[in-house]
């Protein structure tokens, strides 16, 4: 698939797949909605890719959705209904908390989708030049992606509220004091190498695990029923057992030397 409103680059096992509409600050479309899912499973279908980061071309990260390709589309998809222009709904989020491991490099403004977009990736970390705001309200909407699930997951009750009811707009800084980003890098010009660096350490563990961790985070983090979150776990945790690269961690452990995941997964022959 020929991508035009982002970029892809795998190097040394991560792939960085960059928003690219500077001159728009990288606003969502559904173009742009389309080549991210692709991108997604592209990068979890191939071998030579153990992790992600998603950043934004320019100076902004997302400044949220296109208003003329997304809400002049709703209302003309809304005029001909039945006309079969009307877009499917897609899983971001499930694709997001499946997928293998996904750091968010922020290095501007993510303002609307721009944030609920990343709320669900493994960590997000930010350059001091980010801005946040969850502004649906400025826009008589709600928030959507599951936000406002994730947005008081990362920052509890209070901090999440004041977010989503006044529309307001955060520093990088204010961001950090609460919790909606899980690391500020001091320079800009260290972020991208900051989260590439995080996501290659996520994604050098068994992928098997890996998977079987994100599913249990999404699974556990709102459930009441501690026995279930136990029982999911012993699931989990006897299919590991089970794993080559289990037996190579062991073994690796024994031998004094460092675990080749990679092989342990190879069929012996």
């Amino acid at each position: 698939m020929q991508y035009n409103t982002i970029l892809s680059d795998v190097e040394d096992g991560v792939n960085t797949i960059t928003l690219n509409r500077p001159e728009r600050l990288n606003a969502w479309t559904y173009e742009m909605g389309e080549e991210l899912h692709h991108a997604l499973h592209e990068a979890n279908e191939s071998e030579a890719v153990t992790a992600m980061v998603i950043t934004g071309a320019g100076r902004g990260f997302c400044a949220g959705a296109d208003i003329k390709d997304l809400f002049l589309a709703q209302a003309k998809s809304t005029d001909n209904a039945g006309s079969g222009e009307n877009r499917s709904p897609r899983d971001w989020v499930g694709l997001v908390r499946r997928s293998k491991p996904i750091v968010a490099a922020v290095n501007g403004a993510a303002i609307g989708v721009g944030l609920t977009q990343i709320l669900p990736c493994d960590m997000i970390i930010a350059s001091p030049a980010a801005q946040f705001s969850v502004r649906f309200i400025k826009m008589g909407l709600v928030p959507e992606l599951a936000s406002s699930y994730y947005l008081i997951a990362r920052t509890g009750f209070g901090r999440g509220n004041e977010l989503m009811l006044t529309g307001g707009t955060i520093s990088a800084e204010q961001a950090l004091e609460y919790r909606l980003i899980d690391r500020l890098v001091d320079e800009p010009d260290t972020l991208l190498q900051t989260a590439q660096s995080v996501a290659r350490s996520m994604g050098e563990n068994p992928p098997s695990a890996l998977r079987m961790v994100k599913e249990l985070v999404t699974a556990n983090m709102a459930e009441p029923d501690i026995k279930k979150v136990q029982q999911r776990e012993g699931i989990a945790l006897a299919e590991c057992y089970k794993s080559p690269e289990h037996h190579e961690a062991i073994d690796a452990f024994l031998e004094k030397r460092p675990p080749d995941f990679k092989k342990a997964r190879q069929p012996h022959r």
